[in-house]
């Protein structure tokens, strides 16, 4: 690809079919499936008076007026002060609430790193700190709103649980579940835009991986908005006569080590894919798990290298990244590629 291509490719004006036309400027915010956030907490709050919704002047991003609507009593609109917003919702837990606090991924993590660790996990609050838009999914926002570091970050913070979303139906059942599942959560949502993998709402488990497609020869560990081109790239190269076992990988801490290392045994490697820096995060979890289980198989790390991503459209930054389905499985071919080179 050419510079001039490059420039046009992620400045938008490239006619390559990689802008959501859902992304633009007007669009019905009903139109967009997975931001479920306030209606599915609307519609619990209506039988559970312990919900409260915070958010930090984001309530349209997040769909937080859904449940504004509903509850006025119980939501607050903090304003542009995220750390804030996380200490007066560890204040409203110690007072028998359960408050989900919304905010972008970036501002919620690596803002609020510091209140979720001492005023939220350290005293054992069932704070639910909410990051939406995770990962490359502000696009054009650049790298102040990316939240690539904030797997790594969250899952290193004592007795605190970390869940990714897969999609509205797989939303709905975590914010199901995060209602009597003790101490701190951070759950990390995409954009809004995140295409079914879940035709229903699924019987989860935290700490539980989910097994959504069956194989034999590699395992694609993916999580949160990976979990669809994972799948994508399955059925690639099942077109190429591979095997694959795709698990939706969406606790990360704590980890499902059981399902870590049966991939190992059974499968003939195994690809970690997430939407966020590969240092720290879901792919340094499962490297750690197999290591130390001694577990021998071929396995790769795959997602944001350890740089800031170029400013463009979403799924542009997805294609350079190599984050799609087509993607996906050619580092999937390399990987199987290198481990037949090295056995």
């Amino acid at each position: 690809m050419s510079t001039q291509d490059q420039s046009e490719l992620f400045n938008g004006t490239a006619n390559v079919g990689l802008k959501d036309t859902r992304s633009v400027d007007g669009t019905d915010t009903r139109a967009i499936p997975a931001f479920v956030f306030g209606e599915e907490l609307a519609r619990l709050a209506d039988h559970d008076p312990r919900i409260v919704v915070l958010t930090a002047d984001l309530a349209r991003s997040n769909r937080a007026t859904d449940f504004a609507n509903r509850h006025p009593e119980r939501f607050v609109n903090v304003g542009i002060a995220e750390k804030n917003m996380i200490t007066m919702a560890a204040g409203m837990a110690a007072s028998g609430y359960i408050p989900f606090a919304a905010t972008f991924g970036a501002f919620a993590a690596l803002l609020g790193a510091e209140q979720i660790r001492t005023d939220c996990a350290y005293p054992g609050m069932p704070v639910r700190v909410v990051g939406h838009h995770s990962g490359m999914s502000m696009g054009f926002y650049g790298t102040s709103h990316h939240s690539l570091e904030d797997l790594g970050m969250m899952r290193c913070i004592a007795d605190l649980t970390v869940v990714c979303a897969t999609d509205a139906n797989h939303l709905r059942a975590l914010l199901r579940l995060s209602l009597d599942h003790p101490g701190a959560m951070y759950i990390r949502l995409g954009r809004g835009r995140d295409p079914q993998v879940y035709p229903e709402v699924p019987d989860l488990a935290i700490g539980r991986a989910e097994t959504v497609r069956d194989g034999t020869d590699l395992t694609i560990i993916a999580t949160g908005s990976e979990v669809h081109p994972a799948l994508q790239a399955a059925d690639e190269l099942a077109g190429a006569g591979i095997s694959t076992r795709v698990i939706d990988m969406f606790t990360i801490a704590p980890l499902d080590r059981d399902a870590v290392l049966d991939a190992a045994r059974s499968t003939g490697a195994v690809l970690t894919v997430e939407e966020g820096n590969v240092t720290g995060g879901l792919g340094s979890a499962v490297a750690e798990c197999l290591f130390e289980a001694g577990a021998h198989v071929p396995f790769r790390r795959h997602g944001v290298p350890d740089e800031h991503v170029p400013v463009g459209p979403p799924a542009a930054l997805y294609a350079h990244y190599r984050l799609d389905g087509p993607g996906i499985a050619c580092v999937a071919r390399e990987l199987l590629d290198s481990s037949k080179g090295t056995s």
